[in-house]
């Protein structure tokens, strides 16, 4: 039995870890196009701010792999993935061959083919090299101010850290609001009013049309609506989309994702796939969907694994879910926090002046959404309602207290939260 793992972040950990439980003796091999050891994606904008070491970026020890007896092929990229032949081929020419192989290739960042992009001080920003780039990129040049395409959490950790940094930002978002695919209005204009007080320029309606330069490096970009914002560096973080260019005119079926089973099992036998390149079932949404976050991945990751070594496991699905420390402002949004229709009944707590919001989303007597920002101390008892879709009839009027607790929670879910034991109530 050969194992093949192609992608090192939290999906690939977590099979690695699962496998191991129950085989401890096959060979598995890990590829990567990255060179670096297993780290944290979300930290690359502490690692930008100056805020967190290389040594700590890493995900598990340094031996990780030797002692999980792993043969990591690191800084090597995989091109094809031949689904009859169960063979993969490297960038190099040669071939790998499985028995079992898992697609965790993640995700690719949105770059948008706008006249300029390629020139010096143009950056994405979802890996360690994006940020390596940047930050030899500012150490041979002075950077006094900076465009940020994108005003979603990635583009707002980015802004975070050039401001940690002493570069004054100017954001450019399309939609009608920064955080508009977690965020309604009034949880966006908290968030925006306190960047602006930090100095942070943020504009709305609008993105870059064109970007402009002298002597190769940008200096300055054109919006839509035709106003220019001088800017010595440049980073688009609109995004991200499921990496599935390996298995494009293969058999393996794909949608916005790659499809996977209940078992992350790809539509071809002994091929599995994790995180966020897989359309696997979203919680809330009751649909098959990429969810692009770290905890997904994490979760599906040893599901794979175990289901690859032969252990049956179900993924019983997740939900969109972000905890993000926005320039000191704690925010956290789980599920679904803007609802697209009538049916849903909306409980609100805000008080701008302090800072605070928070926003529990029913339907069906059932929690399916929430935002908290700046108290956000109830929002794990609240993911936790999501997850065991619990009524919440009995205690409803208790939702927003400030001391809402496990006191309120109906005796036999205070119970399966202590034991772990099946609930229902």
């Amino acid at each position: 039995m050969k194992y093949l793992i192609i992608g090192n972040s939290a999906a690939a950990v977590g099979a690695i870890e699962a496998i191991r439980s129950q085989d401890r003796t096959n060979p598995i091999t890990v590829i990567s196009d990255e060179p670096y050891l297993a780290y944290s994606r979300p930290l690359i904008s502490y690692l930008l701010a100056g805020q967190v070491s290389q040594e700590n970026m890493f995900y598990r020890e340094k031996d990780f792999y030797e002692n999980n007896r792993v043969e990591a092929r690191l800084g090597e990229k995989a091109i094809s993935v031949d689904p009859e032949s169960k063979s993969i081929t490297l960038e190099t020419g040669e071939k790998l061959f499985f028995d079992k192989l898992l697609l965790a290739t993640g995700g690719t960042p949105i770059f948008p083919e706008v006249e300029g992009r390629d020139l010096e001080g143009v950056f994405t920003f979802t890996r360690w090299d994006d940020v390596q780039k940047i930050m030899e990129f500012m150490a041979r040049n002075r950077i006094e101010k900076a465009v940020v395409v994108g005003g979603g959490l990635i583009g707002l950790k980015a802004t975070e850290a050039l401001v940690e940094r002493g570069i004054k930002v100017t954001v450019v978002e399309l939609a009608d609001r920064i955080l508009s695919i977690t965020f309604d209005h009034q949880a966006a204009a908290m968030v925006e009013g306190y960047l602006k007080e930090r100095g942070v320029n943020i504009i709305t309606d609008n993105t870059v049309s064109l970007i402009k330069g002298d002597n190769s490096k940008v200096e300055k970009v054109i919006l839509k609506d035709q106003r220019e914002v001088q800017c010595q560096l440049l980073i688009f973080a609109i995004g991200v989309r499921p990496n599935i260019d390996l298995v494009r005119g293969t058999s393996i079926r794909v949608n916005r994702g790659i499809v996977v089973n209940k078992y992350l099992e790809t539509s071809v036998p002994d091929i599995y796939a994790a995180g966020d390149v897989a359309e696997a079932f979203d919680l809330v949404m009751g649909i098959d969907r990429p969810i692009p976050i770290w905890p997904s991945a994490y979760i599906q990751g040893p599901v794979a694994g175990y289901n690859m070594a032969g252990l049956p496991r179900e993924y019983g699905g997740w939900f969109a879910m972000n905890s993000v420390d926005i320039c000191g402002l704690p925010t956290i949004s789980v599920g679904l926090t803007v609802p697209p229709e009538d049916g849903y009944e909306i409980l609100e707590d805000h008080h701008p002046q302090k800072l605070t919001y928070r926003k529990i989303v029913l339907k069906d007597e059932l929690v399916v959404g929430a935002i908290f920002i700046g108290k956000i101390d109830r929002a794990g008892i609240i993911t936790g309602l999501i997850k065991d879709r619990v009524k919440v009839t009995s205690f409803r009027e208790h939702l927003l207290r400030e001391d809402f607790g496990l006191v309120w929670l109906p005796k036999e879910y205070r119970k399966h939260m202590v034991s772990g034991v099946g609930v229902e109530v």
